[in-house]
């Protein structure tokens, strides 16, 4: 069995972090067929994720991501690939998200002026 661990620090804020999660919780209930459950907290949600050969949890705060998931014996082969494939997943989502509340700083900003 291997275990994998990711942790990615943000500056979003709970509630926007929490825009994120959804996101990659419908990512990967379409491209890998995950069953996700998702549980508010007052500062701290939780996605437990399942499928055949995979379970985990993806903790999310108000400024840091941190997935835990436990792959069985055949996609444990497939490690670094899985790793990677969440990675990106989920950096490409904090990207776009960051920009977003950005963009509506921005916005709020120039209208102040």
């Amino acid at each position: 069995m291997a275990d994998l661990h990711i942790l990615r620090h943000h500056s979003l804020g709970l509630h926007e972090a929490r825009k994120v999660a959804f996101r990659w919780a419908e990512q990967v209930e379409e491209e890998f067929q995950m069953a996700c459950t998702y549980e508010e907290g007052r500062s701290l949600d939780e996605v437990c994720f399942t499928r055949s050969g995979v379970s985990g949890t993806l903790h999310v705060t108000k400024d840091k991501f941190e997935l835990n998931a436990k792959l069985g014996f055949l996609l444990g082969a497939f490690k670094a690939r899985i790793e990677s494939e969440i990675v990106k997943n989920l950096d490409d989502l904090l990207v776009m998200d960051l920009a977003n509340v950005t963009a509506a700083a921005k916005k709020r900003a120039s209208k102040n002026k």
